[in-house]
């Protein structure tokens, strides 16, 4: 008897209705006190999940810690003179775009939305969150309501931060008996010689392993790496943001 195997792609044509809308939370523009750069979010942390959310037909609405404008770290921007990033064409794809620009020009802040008009939310890491998202206690708030309705609660990279310090309703953090991953120690080691100073003020994976009682797991550096535990999604860096948004959708699709 012959074997017949099918398979629909789910692309978000012009026309078709959305499935619903994902938040995705980015830092507003910031000053690292440990280089005296200018800092932000990661450009392929916010627009490879963005490919990844639209493509499957999902509406997206990007929220920023303080509201306004946001900059990009200027390493992530594929048209920087450094060339660091100009292999990202998917994020020199969307600079293209009048409505991504347009959706990075004016944010609302993420005090002014609530979880139940979401289906899922997704945190874009970046340099700026080391310093706007640990210890933010509005961003954890909202991050939990997500985790605590049972919707898919992501972070990349550096946004994992929040979850060194983000609690429950209960009290007990959110990574409590969870495994996850977020940027690693030998990724902060490999960024810090490329450009001859330490770059961050503290080390995620450093911070997540003196925490009792949960699992914090890295793959090989800069390696696409991702781990759903429930609903609780990460991703170790930026070249993993499109494998978490996938198990985002994943998740959404069952």
């Amino acid at each position: 008897m012959k074997q017949v195997t099918e398979r629909m792609n789910y692309v978000h044509f012009h026309g078709a209705p959305t499935k619903g809308k994902i938040l995705m939370v980015a830092s507003s523009p910031s000053v690292s006190k440990q280089t005296g750069w200018p800092i932000g979010f990661w450009a392929a942390e916010l627009t490879h999940p963005l490919r990844v959310f639209q493509e499957a037909g999902y509406e997206v609405e990007l929220v920023s810690t303080g509201g306004g404008k946001l900059e990009m770290d200027a390493y992530s921007n594929p048209t920087d003179a450094s060339g660091y990033s100009a292999h990202d064409i998917i994020s020199l794809g969307y600079l293209q775009k009048p409505e991504f620009t347009k959706m990075l020009e004016q944010t609302k802040k993420l005090t002014e939305v609530k979880h139940n008009d979401y289906v899922a939310i997704f945190l874009v890491g970046g340099q700026g969150p080391m310093y706007t998202f640990r210890g933010n206690k509005e961003l954890e708030k909202l991050f939990v309501s997500f985790y605590e309705a049972n919707k898919p609660a992501a972070a990349v990279c550096h946004s994992t931060t929040l979850l060194l310090e983000a609690k429950k309703s209960n009290g007990e953090l959110v990574v409590k008996d969870k495994t996850w991953t977020g940027f690693a120690d030998a990724e902060e080691e490999f960024a810090d010689n490329a450009v001859g100073m330490k770059i961050q003020p503290y080390r995620i994976e450093t911070e997540a392993r003196k925490i009792p009682g949960t699992v914090f797991k890295v793959a090989p550096p800069f390696s696409s790496y991702a781990i759903a535990d429930g609903n609780l999604i990460t991703g170790q860096q930026q070249n993993s943001g499109a494998a978490t948004a996938e198990m985002v959708v994943a998740q959404l699709g069952k």
